[in-house]
């Protein structure tokens, strides 16, 4: 997948988590960086369980991607608390 892509992919699966864990986004920068970490994460958790990580551009590497940025968003929640980044 092309650099234009995963940060496609970021933004639209790092404003999806934003929106399920905080009910709101963070921003662009911060939505493209949480859905970026968050496919690498969502990828590493899946491939662990045997499923398929990110694969391109397509439904399940989003879905597989807002998991992923779920997970951040969590931990960096019970880590720091309700602040906002």
């Amino acid at each position: 997948m092309s650099l234009l892509g995963w940060i496609v992919l970021g933004l639209i699966a790092g404003w999806i988590a934003s929106h399920i864990v905080d009910n709101g986004g963070r921003g662009p920068l911060i939505d493209i960086i949480l859905g970026i970490v968050g496919a690498l994460v969502g990828g590493w958790i899946f491939s662990a369980l045997g499923a398929l990580p990110v694969t391109g551009f397509n439904l399940w590497s989003l879905f597989v991607s807002v998991v992923g940025a779920v997970v951040v968003l969590v931990i960096y929640h019970a880590i720091a608390g309700r602040r906002v980044l």
